[in-house]
């Protein structure tokens, strides 16, 4: 069971740097060089500085944008333009957002939350991590010794218990309010009451949480902790069980909650052999039913519109760049003992998911002959209209099958498929396995800068 704490978390004086909206950042994962400048040049104070500095010509390991962050958060405390919370707090979050035209409302709360490895508590990953963004987290926390970006987690709570408890305590009260660079409104409320939080703590104490986004800094947070125990360890001390590397900062949400939504991410692939719609119907063999869709990239809306409807982890649409077609196929029984075969080291609702059925069954076993340096790293896009675009465009960075530099960077394939639904991440985790890498996209993005939890 989780263990949630308030804290006096490190904010942002208004009165110092402005406007809110001048120097909050999307989580640092997210952030191209583009934005990167953009982000610094709407504020001195801007976060970005802290969560993806810019490298600079002379760099070494005594000065880099990692020590450069932790002189921009001392200074910026000296000066005043970040504060410690007066008291401990549960800091209650909304964001704003419309989606395919609706308006919504998503709800949690930020708090500290005890450290439990994945696999020996009740707070469980659903995606694989890589060794390099962990050790680039490392560096900044050891230097900068806070969390400067939360941790995504899901819990379940039908009747949204321990949000409620928070909406009734701000009500009247007034926000502290920004507006991101894609438009969304984002509002914070501190929450100081003891009893509140005392109530919110109870209910949140026998739920088992979901990391959504933020499994790297989750590692992190596990390592920087054990690094530290481990350094008093070898002067003979110990960690008190209450120092603060024991917690990573969390922004906690219901799955139950109206504003919770996941949406598709599409796959777009190059370094394939060119093939046509006829020869991809050979290859999946009797394993799908599939059915001619249409010509060309513009009728990527209409069939992602009819994917969406019918609702099955098991339909796709795979456009054929070699003839311009697309070509909507569904799982059928003999593809299912298919999959069952070739994953037989999954679970069930593993081999049920779209994007497993695209990544095992179709182009690491069924497609695998069109590329023999092995199943091609796809390019992930989210909207249609980026599907559109690469179809219709191009990439010019990409190669072709041979290795070569392809002609207009041509994507051969592009892949349209369903998401993975909440309830298929509380089960694959429940059954200790992660999802292929992007099964979710997770919208809108948690805002960095709104509030930091120090380390020390």
């Amino acid at each position: 069971m989780p263990h949630i704490a308030a804290f006096r978390g490190l904010r942002y004086d208004l009165g110092h740097v402005g406007s809110l909206s001048d120097v909050i950042a999307p989580p640092y994962d997210v952030i191209d060089t583009a934005l990167q400048e953009q982000l610094y040049a709407q504020s001195d104070y801007n976060c970005t500085r802290l969560i993806l500095g810019q490298d600079e010509p002379g760099d070494d390991q005594a000065q880099n944008r990692y020590t450069r962050a932790a002189k921009f958060l001392k200074q910026w405390l000296r000066d005043g333009a970040l504060f410690a919370e007066s008291d401990p707090a549960v800091y209650v979050y909304h964001q704003e957002f419309t989606e395919e035209g609706q308006a919504l409302v998503r709800r949690g709360f930020m708090c500290r939350t005890r450290l439990e490895p994945f696999g020996e508590g009740s707070i469980y990953p659903h995606e694989e991590t890589h060794s390099g963004a962990k050790a680039d987290r490392l560096k900044l926390w050891q230097h900068c010794q806070a969390n400067l970006s939360q941790i995504f987690g899901l819990y379940p709570d039908p009747e949204n218990t321990a949000q409620g408890l928070l909406e009734q305590a701000i009500l009247g009260q007034t926000p502290l309010e920004a507006t991101d660079h894609v438009g969304v409104k984002h509002r914070l409320w501190p929450v100081t009451d003891l009893r509140v939080i005392a109530e919110v703590t109870a209910a949140m104490a026998n739920k088992p949480v979901y990391v959504a986004d933020g499994h790297h800094r989750y590692e992190t947070a596990c390592n920087y902790r054990d690094q530290l125990a481990a350094e008093l360890a070898s002067s003979g001390e110990q960690l008190d069980s209450e120092h603060p590397a024991n917690f990573v900062l969390m922004m906690c949400v219901s799955m139950s909650d109206p504003g919770m939504i996941v949406l598709p991410t599409h796959r777009l692939f190059r370094g394939l052999a060119p093939l046509t719609a006829t020869e991809l119907t050979e290859k999946l063999g009797d394993c799908f039913d599939t059915a001619p869709s249409g010509q060309g990239p513009g009728q990527a809306l209409e069939l992602w519109n009819t994917i969406a409807a019918e609702g099955q982890q098991s339909t796709l649409a795979l456009y054929t760049a070699a003839d311009a077609q697309w070509t909507v196929v569904r799982l059928n029984d003999a593809g299912r003992e298919k999959m069952a075969e070739v994953s037989g080291d999954h679970c069930a609702d593993w081999q049920a998911l779209g994007v497993s059925i695209l990544h095992r069954l179709i182009m690491e076993t069924l497609l695998a002959d069109l590329s023999p340096g092995g199943a091609p790293a796809p390019k992930y896009v989210r909207a249609i209209e980026e599907v559109v675009a690469g179809l219709e465009q191009g990439d010019s960075t990409g190669r072709d099958h041979t290795g070569q530099q392809g002609t207009g960077g041509r994507f051969e394939l592009a892949a349209l498929v369903m998401p993975a639904r909440l309830e298929h991440i509380r089960a694959i985790s429940n059954a200790s396995e992660r999802m292929p890498a992007k099964s979710t996209y997770f919208y809108p993005k948690l805002l960095s800068g709104l509030v930091f939890n120090p380390l020390r």
